[in-house]
Parts: C-alpha cells; sequence; structure tokens
C-alpha cells in the first residue's frame, strides 16, 4: 500500500530547509536578510527606514525570519536589536547548495 503525503517521514534536513525556503519566500524577507548581512546588527526602526512597508509589517517579517531561525533578535529596552543567526545561515547555504547541485 502507498503511504500518503501526510505518512510520510521526513529527515530532520528536509523539514530546516522547507522551513528556511519559507521564511525566504517573501521579497521583502529577502531585503531584511540582505540589510542584515551587511551589517552586524540593526534595530526594527533601521529596517522600517528602507522598506516601503508599516513598521507592524516589518514586524511581522522580523517573526517569520526569527522564528525559522535566520535572524536573531535582543531586546535593548525600548528597542529590538536584530542581527543573523551565523549558525543556522550557514546550514541554510549548506543545505540550499545541496539541492541545487
Amino acid at each position: 500500500m502507498e503511504k500518503t503525503i501526510t505518512e510520510i517521514e521526513y529527515t530532520p534536513e528536509a523539514e530546516a530547509l522547507a522551513r528556511f525556503a519559507k521564511a525566504l519566500g517573501h521579497p521583502a524577507r529577502i531585503k531584511i536578510i540582505e540589510q542584515l548581512l551587511d551589517l552586524d546588527y540593526c534595530y526594527t526602526g533601521e529596517i522600517v527606514d528602507v522598506l516601503p512597508l508599516a513598521q507592524s509589517t516589518v514586524s511581522q517579517h522580523l517573526k517569520e525570519l526569527k522564528n525559522a531561525g535566520l535572524i536573531k533578535g535582543e531586546v535593548c529596552t525600548p528597542k529590538v536589536r536584530y542581527c543573523i543567526n551565523r549558525e543556522n545561515w550557514e546550514k541554510a547555504k549548506q543545505l540550499f547548495t545541496g539541492l541545487f547541485q
């Protein structure tokens, strides 16, 4: 009997790759990642300044990237400082490279 898609067990690598791909699936998130790669860190307001989006929308995109593990956020009252999660960024690069080879 064939397994349905919900019965298939996925590897942790496949699940991580899907999580990273989903988080990178919006152009605003790509722009955020590009900005963070150019800097050691930046604050939410600095990201809002370069995107033509409302602060609440940018915050939602930051939340998605953080939940996927691609960025880290540190509360520096009253602001939040964001940076690339270098360990997971390297993992994502390796997984994407393996997929496209």
